[in-house]
């Protein structure tokens, strides 16, 4: 079957081949209006193309393909440099092999980790962090962060002694030693719900333990008197492969809390372990931007945690809210036939620190930023 080109009325519907194209798609449109799918009309179609093509501006033809080599340069140079996500730990998996991590913990090496080095040109790098994010996104809703930042050392220095994170200050937050379980509603009922599973894993791993050596995975803390070991799954905004493995269940707990810090330094979740006559040095948490969780997995009589100079005991399978920028301390002055006091640590944000500021104080203070 052959189609005939219709006939109309217009005398310029054919252009010339020796004048310029105005444009290569308006001239392929009127060929394909006017002439056959016969092979011979295809023949001529792709003749007149190449004719067109060559007589396209030779100036614009190079300005075209110098856009399309920016435009490709452009989405490579935003690709290599689009910051961290912001996703759930679990996403964290993926890239902590190759982050230091040693006998389960992760050790820092670097002079310039924000958690670990007290520097005097902090309040600066802190501040350039603050202006790339909001170059990125948007300044708006970082007038606390801004604000904290730029009296970050008077804010520090001028704190009273019960209260004086080490790291970092987040202006006009609520102060209290202890947070009730609202604060956080479902991340603590979820927790509650899952006491049992998390209690099996601590009891496998805490078969491992013998009088002569420190289990693969556990870190020994120091201390005043006795033994104070953890077992991280994530350690300082980054996950520990080595541990979630072994505890499949809790690490995947993890993933389903709503308010875990898992992308920033300031978050942790681990399993915390006191001997009997362990007493913790009296000592402040790094940040007000966190309360921390403590799920009571073995509870000997005994044991206080002291927040502020407020004393409370843990329960088995209850949550405890406190926040650590308080100086606070810990002991467990029960018998020895008891066993250990065990508690699920993690880190949760506070819970008057918007969305917004989460997601740019996750950026700021990035591992390895």
């Amino acid at each position: 079957m052959v189609w005939v080109p219709l006939r109309t009325t217009r005398t310029d519907r054919r252009a010339p081949l020796h004048a310029p194209a105005t444009c290569c798609t308006t001239m392929s449109l009127e060929w394909l209006m006017d002439w056959s799918w016969s092979l011979d009309g295809l023949r001529d179609f792709i003749a007149t193309g190449i004719q067109s093509f060559r007589d396209c501006d030779a100036t614009a033809l190079a300005a075209v393909a110098c856009l399309l080599v920016l435009f490709v340069w452009y989405c490579y140079h935003v690709g290599r440099e689009q910051p961290r996500a912001y996703a759930t730990v679990n996403a964290l998996m993926q890239s902590a092999e190759a982050n230091g991590v040693q006998n389960g913990y992760v050790y820092c090496h670097s002079p310039e980790c924000v958690r670990c080095t007290h520097h005097d040109g902090l309040n600066q790098k802190l501040y350039h962090n603050l202006q790339e994010y909001a170059k990125r996104y948007s300044w708006s809703g970082m007038g606390r962060i801004h604000k904290g930042i730029r009296e970050q050392g008077r804010y520090l220095n001028s704190r009273p002694s019960i209260q004086k994170p080490e790291v970092f200050f987040l202006p006009d937050l609520p102060t209290m030693p202890y947070f009730s379980r609202d604060a956080q509603k479902h991340d603590v009922e979820l927790l509650e719900r899952n006491f049992q599973t998390i209690l099996c894993e601590f009891e496998t791993l805490y078969k491992a333990f013998s009088n002569c050596s420190l289990p693969q995975g556990w870190k020994m803390n120091s201390t005043p008197s006795g033994e104070w070991f953890t077992f991280y799954l994530v350690n300082q905004g980054m996950c520990v492969p080595r541990n979630c493995r072994r505890c499949p269940r809790t690490y995947r707990l993890l993933g389903s809390l709503r308010t875990c810090i898992g992308n920033n330094v300031f978050g942790n979740a681990c399993i915390s372990v006191l001997s009997p006559g362990t007493v913790i040095a009296e000592h402040y948490g790094p940040t007000n931007i966190r309360i921390r969780c403590h799920l009571g997995l073995k509870t000997p009589s005994n044991c206080e945690l002291v927040v502020g100079g407020e004393p409370q005991c843990w329960a088995e399978g209850r949550c405890l809210l406190f926040d650590d920028s308080f100086l606070h301390t810990a002991f467990h002055e029960g018998p020895p036939e008891e066993g250990p006091r065990v508690v699920f640590m993690v880190d949760l944000w506070h819970p008057n620190v918007a969305a917004a500021e989460r997601q740019a104080l996750d950026f700021i203070f990035a591992p390895g930023r």
